[in-house]
């Protein structure tokens, strides 16, 4: 029988075989069938610990016999109280304010109406978003909207608002960006904020960047009065080597966006954090000034006692030099790698490595992409290629020894590839 499931980024008319799923342990996944797969991607990128971390498995246990549900405009419950001074006290100085959602799409999309909410409120019509080339930031309308422009998001083009684009800080030519980001910014027509990935564009590719260039567009925008967004839902909580990637410019943003590793990947929750003076341009006594905004489930208790446990996890553990620890392997795997006829640009930064496929025609919509997966997932292995760009980010207990085993399934993958 066929399953009624209708799967993200899948193309149901290929007839693709869709592996069931069925219990997890760490860095691996078993199938129906017993099959044992490394998550190589730390399933889509949420899983930093280990998967069926005990810790936080039992507090979402235990938080489900005490509260599991309750609305949050007008109340409060002590998991999300938590949650909110820690992070707080986790982040940089001058984000005093939480508000929850339930995605990276959605605390982006909080951001977004912040910004715009705050000239609004402040009587200023400032209503242009910068955003930088090749960046992704979700799949709703708004986040659509600030993210690279394809075939993605092509047949939604009359939903989505023009934006002005600052072009990639490529190597070699970043002071072309700091000065578009400049022109920009002194424009007539003042933009409200300007919105990066900070460090590492994910789904762009896995482009990377210097801190310096993020720590300088951080620079531009203070000193025009820009509010600068960072969306961190993916570089988050240790991805990059530290606990934010904005930690490696000593860059404080206007508003930070988290998801993701928030919960250890175990389940759904994002927060956005804004500095004083865009939460008090919404206080007031004029109810029509309040910031409106919310979902059915925002800062649902399981989620935040989760999030509670993971925050725990990093207080109490040194998550840090285990990510360093990750790094080091992965840079032996591509090591393994190296001097690859097919292979060019092999980077990594924290538990992030990347290596791009040159092959003709490598594109999003070519079939390179998917016959690595199936390569990959024949030899027990997770992957799931950007186009031509080969990645991998796997949770934080993976070891060396299968660093290197999923390093010698890739380059086999490779072989078959790139003939």
């Amino acid at each position: 029988m066929t399953s009624p499931v209708w799967h993200p980024f899948t193309q149901h008319g290929l007839g693709e075989p869709i592996p069931q799923i069925v219990s997890a342990s760490g860095a691996w996944l078993t199938g129906a069938d017993g099959t044992r797969l490394f998550d190589g991607i730390s399933s889509w990128w949420v899983i930093t610990h280990g998967h069926c971390e005990p810790r936080i498995a039992a507090a979402i246990a235990a938080q489900a016999g005490t509260l599991d549900q309750m609305i949050f405009a007008g109340y409060t419950h002590p998991q999300a109280e938590m949650v909110a001074q820690a992070l707080v006290e986790m982040t940089p100085p001058g984000l005093d304010h939480v508000f929850f959602s339930d995605s990276g799409s959605t605390a982006v999309e909080v951001a977004l109406k912040m910004a715009l909410g705050h000239w609004h409120n402040r009587g200023e019509a400032r209503h242009r978003i910068l955003v930088l080339e090749h960046s992704y930031h979700g799949d709703t309308i708004g986040t659509m909207s600030v993210g690279a422009r394809g075939v993605f998001n092509r047949a939604y083009e009359p939903l989505l608002f023009a934006v002005d684009t600052v072009p990639f800080p490529e190597p070699g030519r970043e002071q072309a960006t700091l000065d578009a980001l400049e022109r920009l910014c002194r424009a007539p027509e003042k933009p409200a904020a300007f919105i990066v990935e900070p460090l590492v564009l994910g789904a762009g590719g896995m482009l990377v960047y210097p801190a310096a260039i993020l720590r300088d567009m951080r620079e531009i925008c203070a000193q025009h009065d820009v509010l600068f967004i960072a969306d961190e839902v993916m570089t988050g909580w240790g991805r990059t080597g530290t606990m934010l990637a904005c930690e490696q410019a000593h860059v404080v943003p206007d508003i930070l966006c988290l998801a993701k590793g928030l919960t250890g990947g175990a389940v759904p929750l994002a927060a956005t954090l804004a500095s004083a003076a865009i939460f008090e341009s919404h206080r007031s006594k004029d109810r029509s000034r309040m910031f409106f905004h919310s979902s059915s489930f925002t800062a649902n208790p399981l989620c935040c006692a989760a999030a509670n446990a993971n925050i725990a996890i990093w207080r109490e553990e040194d998550v840090p030099a285990r990510v360093a620890a990750l790094g080091a392997a992965l840079d032996d795997g591509l090591a393994t790698l190296a001097g690859h006829r097919a292979l060019r640009n092999a980077r990594r930064i924290g538990a992030i490595a990347a290596i791009d496929l040159h092959v003709p025609d490598a594109g999003y919509l070519s079939d390179v992409a998917p016959t690595l997966r199936a390569l990959a997932l024949a030899d027990g292995l997770l992957l799931r290629p950007l186009g031509n760009t080969i990645y991998l980010m796997p949770p934080y207990c993976a070891t060396c020894a299968e660093i290197m085993r999923v390093f010698a399934t890739i380059g086999n993958a490779i072989e078959t590839v790139g003939r």
